[in-house]
């Protein structure tokens, strides 16, 4: 069995692409920061279910020393997986694009308005909605409150007549901004969420958005696949020219005109 004491100890690079790389009960606010610094994120189980399905299939590789242990807390560690994909799907800020049709929606009229950090608990919990599996647990949600009034986690909001419509919510690390969840009630509205976010964050000297696991949503947003390896080199690479994120309410009609006239 392998244990390592703390995140920053973890060699990623060595683990598997496609599976687990630990296993760690700790979600508080300094662990979840410190494995997002890594280039890990976390996996809740919902249940004993989902638990005891990572102790059946994953035991023995934690026996080997394959997936480590993170940390060095008695609780059961199979209740939270902690996953780094290789390749890493992730929108460069200069690349993130809205669909021509969802961009001629805005130019039409589309009544649509961006905010930066207004509603972020609502956020997160419209992206856990009643979604299969429950994953955003109470757990880890009052973490990700806890890192976003210490300002680390950051919620994009897209509104419609007062009404909040679609989001994006995640952790800065440096110049890398990694996307835990987003939701849509209008077509259209959680990309326009990562649209928003890609701007804002681009003012800020931000270069990537880390989309976490890939998908044709992220796809059709700019996303590309990145080598792990490149991913936490962009992770440990201290921006020169950070800046804290616009906060102002801006009509989402400016995402669809031309990037140097915004």
């Amino acid at each position: 069995m392998s244990r390592c004491p703390r995140w920053e100890a973890l060699d990623v690079l060595k683990a598997a692409p496609d599976g687990p790389v630990a296993f760690s009960a700790d979600l508080g606010p300094a662990s979840l920061l410190a494995a997002y610094h890594a280039g890990v994120y976390p996996f809740p189980a919902s249940d004993e279910y989902t638990r005891a399905l990572n102790e059946v299939v994953f035991a023995d590789q934690v026996q080997e020393g394959r997936i480590p242990l993170v940390g060095e807390e008695p609780d059961d560690p199979f209740t939270v997986s902690w996953w780094s994909p290789d390749p890493r799907p992730v929108l460069p800020v200069s690349a993130a694009h809205l669909s021509r049709s969802l961009a001629r929606r805005l130019r039409n009229g589309l009544s649509w308005s961006t905010s930066l950090n207004q509603e972020f608990e609502r956020v997160v919990r419209a992206c856990r909605g009643d979604r299969v599996p429950l994953w955003l647990t109470e757990e880890l949600i009052a973490t990700l409150v806890h890192l976003h009034e210490l300002g680390h986690a950051h919620s994009v909001e897209v509104w419609e007549d007062g009404n909040l419509v679609g989001g994006v919510f995640g952790l800065r690390i440096g110049s890398v901004f990694s996307m835990d969840s987003m939701f849509f009630q209008r077509p259209g509205a959680s990309k326009v969420a990562v649209s928003d976010l890609a701007a804002r964050f681009a003012q800020a000297g931000g270069e990537l958005l880390d989309a976490q696991r890939d998908s044709p949503h992220v796809r059709e947003l700019g996303g590309i696949p990145m080598p792990r390896e490149q991913y936490v080199r962009c992770l440990r690479r201290t921006p020169c020219d950070s800046l804290p994120m616009p906060t102002a309410t801006l009509p989402a009609r400016r995402l669809a005109e031309p990037a140097g006239s915004r």
